[in-house]
């Protein structure tokens, strides 16, 4: 078979491309019809292994699955790289396929924010942690607000989202409960490298060098919870941390141990369950990790 036919192939067999709202409801309104269970994957494309993780855990849990493909405009500051960030739509699809995906929800900027859009969300509680809202304050209300729309839109019987962006993850779930969104919200664990390193769409942006160095953040990670778990005081634990990510030639951000449901600040392992959650540049590459302790 050529190359040509099979494209065509994995065209004929891929997931339905759906870019109006009309669609999208007709086609969920078809599988709740038939009593079918639906699971969401937000994305904002660029898809890689971790992704195709949260697919495979939706197909686990429910008989049609809808990914979203948005790149969401609200979520990035003018300084950031929204222009830049990477767009690979059809090798999406392709991958995307081979899962057998039902149905891809692309919608474009003007469907989700048409002339006269004025409501946004502010959220409180987990976004107010002092992490990500402190470095980015305007991430957590694109994402509350755009969010918000997608679980509507859809009202999935689950959404899955990865545990990489662990804050985003309890601002989503706090979302959804405090709105009384009849959805499930479902954390799937981060997919690494073999090396460690968090897999993420902006590890693009990485040089060689900075590839060779970014496993640093999660060796750094996991040399923190080593010290804790043996009794090594909090502060003194983080502090040798921050350093080791320093020495490494990160920029560092934040380098927090917090309770792993409610994001709060603690002052000894008792007070957790505890995440330990780390931001930092190397380059012009921000990354972020977390993990268990």
């Amino acid at each position: 078979m050529t190359r040509t036919a099979k494209s065509a192939l994995i065209q004929r067999k891929g997931p339905r491309v759906i870019r109006s709202l009309p669609a999208l409801r007709r086609a969920v309104a078809q599988m709740r019809a038939k009593r079918e269970t639906v699971a969401l994957v937000p994305t904002m494309g660029a898809l890689h292994a971790g992704h195709l993780a949260l697919v495979r855990l939706a197909r686990k849990r429910a008989r049609r699955i809808i990914v979203s493909i948005f790149v969401n405009p609200t979520q990035f500051a003018p300084n950031e790289d929204f222009g830049s960030y990477p767009r690979t739509f059809a090798t999406d699809l392709a991958a995307l396929a081979e899962l057998k995906v039902d149905a891809v929800w692309a919608p474009t900027a003007k469907t989700m924010y048409p002339d006269g859009f004025a409501t946004r969300i502010a959220p409180e509680g987990p976004a107010l942690a002092g992490m990500e809202d402190k470095f980015r304050p305007h991430f957590f209300g694109g994402v509350a607000t755009v969010v918000a729309k997608l679980l509507l839109q859809i009202v999935p019987d689950i959404a899955v989202f990865g545990q990489k962006d662990y804050q985003q993850l309890k601002v989503v779930t706090a979302l959804a409960r405090d709105l009384d969104i009849p959805v499930k919200i479902v954390g799937a664990p981060t997919v690494r490298e073999n090396d460690g390193l968090a897999m993420s769409s902006r590890n693009a942006y990485l040089s060689a060098e900075e590839r060779a160095t970014a496993p640093a953040l999660h060796r750094a990670l996991k040399d923190c919870a080593a010290r804790l778990k043996s009794g090594r005081p909090i502060a003194e634990a983080l502090a040798e941390g921050r350093a080791a990510i320093e020495r490494a030639g990160f920029m560092v951000d934040y380098f927090e141990a917090r309770h792993a449901e409610t994001l709060a600040p603690i002052a000894r392992l008792a007070d957790g369950p505890v995440r330990l959650l780390v931001a930092a540049k190397l380059g012009r590459t921000r990354l972020i990790d977390n993990i268990p302790v």
